[in-house]
């Protein structure tokens, strides 16, 4: 049994490391399950460097995610070996076996492709709660968002589409275009300091009143500057480096208020049961092939200095995912 583990933060490349491990003997109630596949999340890199807000106490397994299938149990008819399960939330996926409370582990839905639903318990519900936490939009509003052809950015477009709501979606290459709006997406546009300006031209001078910011820096005031007044802009990543913040003429004359969101922080305030039940309705969604993120590419664990120069390049068309137990098929 494998596993990737760091003991200092610091440049993903130079810290992480391949190493064996025993997980030892069960516990009454808990179960050892084989990972089949985990992706690598920008949480993930932040976390390697030292950048999140959340940091492990060291040394540590990366992961925060992933499907895996259940080897052996111990005391619980919770679940069965063979059965394929959703890994615990930050249970530290980057390896080959993890053991865990037999109870926390959720069954997949039948016949849906394991990696993507390796993928759903971050971005989709992030995509869910960014749409709702904050205003409750109405049929035929707009909403605006940058980093669209993130994995989040993506699942936000086919919810905003299936709730008759209209998007904005902001990116950073032409070529993106065509491909978001064969998704569904309502408008593209290219980044620049004519945002705001192409914004009102696109809707008709739309009211938009929830912008929704990845990227933080100058993308987030060009993305306040095309709010309506009374607007908010929710941060929810930093993919610039820099802190979100919004112009003079957002705040003071439009009354735009910006909002973070951590989905960490959802989950430590909201009750088990909701929860719950907004995982099943995302796996429900994830399983019928209605929420779907593209894979670049599929590593084993060995190669996970392979795998985080891929998860850290530009350019990317699609999320990589580790697969400790070999290859996994998938669309």
């Amino acid at each position: 049994m494998k596993a990737v583990r760091f003991s200092a933060f610091g440049p993903p490349l130079d810290v992480v490391q391949v190493v064996d491990e025993t997980p030892g003997e069960l516990a009454p109630g808990e179960a050892l399950v084989e990972v089949v596949a985990t992706p690598i999340n920008p949480s993930d890199i932040m976390t390697l460097s030292g950048q999140y807000g959340l940091l492990p106490k060291l040394p540590a397994v990366p992961g925060n995610e992933g499907v895996g299938r259940v080897v052996e149990v111990s005391g619980s008819s919770a679940v069965r070996p063979g059965q394929h399960v959703f890994l615990p939330m930050g249970a530290g996926t980057w390896r080959t076996h993890l053991k865990a409370k037999a109870e926390r582990l959720l069954p997949l839905p039948e016949g849906a492709d394991p990696l993507q639903l390796a993928m759903l318990s971050i971005n989709p519900p992030t995509a869910e709660l960014l749409l709702h936490a904050f205003i409750q939009p109405q049929p035929g509003e707009w909403v605006m968002q940058n980093a669209a052809n993130s994995a989040v950015g993506r699942y936000l477009i086919t919810l905003a589409k299936r709730e008759g709501l209209k998007t904005v979606n902001v990116v950073r290459r032409e070529d993106l275009v065509p491909e978001l709006r064969e998704l569904g997406a309502d408008v593209v546009l290219v980044d620049g300091p004519e945002l705001p300006a192409k914004v009102r031209e696109a809707t008709g001078g739309a009211n938009i009143r929830l912008g929704i910011d990845a990227v933080g820096g100058s993308a987030t005031t060009r993305l306040g500057d095309s709010l309506a007044p009374g607007g908010i802009v929710v941060n929810y990543g930093a993919m610039s480096g820099k802190g979100p913040s919004l112009s003079p003429a957002a705040t003071i004359f439009k009354d735009v208020t910006l909002r973070g969101f951590w989905l960490v922080s959802w989950m430590n305030k909201t009750p088990r049961q909701e929860q719950a039940a907004l995982m099943q309705r995302m796996a429900k969604l994830v399983a019928e092939g209605v929420l779907y993120a593209p894979v670049e590419a599929t590593f084993p664990l060995e190669n996970i200095k392979e795998a985080l120069t891929r998860a850290m390049e530009g350019g990317r068309q699609g999320k990589v995912l580790l697969t400790p137990a070999g290859p996994v098929g998938g669309k």
